[in-house]
């Protein structure tokens, strides 16, 4: 089985100048925890659940306050997002995808084109999970 026989295909995607609040409520209407940031060559980060609650924003509040926090939220994504991003192509193993997934200790693989930055789709370890679940279901 291959990456993009689990993968999301066309996964919601943000610009670098998306502000953080607009990816915040994005990710919080799609209930998702990551998001590819894509520029005009492509891939160029990734925003996760994780980097949002590095903003640890009862501390801003408390220390800092609510107009502290509104800027915070304001600013684009590109000075929180991760640009070391994990990824692989559409015809990845998925037990690779399970060594990625647990060597980098991340949440999602971006599935990228062969040879090139271009998103394609996204694998998350619950679509991992729902493969397993599957396969056990199948025994």
């Amino acid at each position: 089985m291959t990456a993009r026989e689990i993968m999301t295909a066309k996964p919601a995607t943000i610009t670098p100048d998306t502000t953080i609040a607009e990816a915040w409520d994005l990710m919080r209407d799609l209930d998702i925890r990551h998001l590819p940031v894509v520029g005009d060559d492509g891939l160029v980060g990734m925003l996760s659940d994780r980097d949002l609650g590095s903003l640890d924003v009862p501390r801003l509040l408390t220390e800092d306050g609510a107009e502290a926090l509104r800027l915070r939220l304001a600013r684009p994504v590109v000075h929180l997002m991760s640009t070391d991003v994990v990824a692989a192509e559409p015809e990845t193993d998925v037990s690779e995808l399970v060594s990625l997934l647990l060597e980098q200790k991340v949440g999602a693989i971006v599935i990228v084109a062969p040879d090139t930055r271009q998103l394609v789709g996204i694998v998350s370890y619950i679509d991992v999970l729902r493969v397993l679940q599957e396969a056990l279901e199948a025994e």
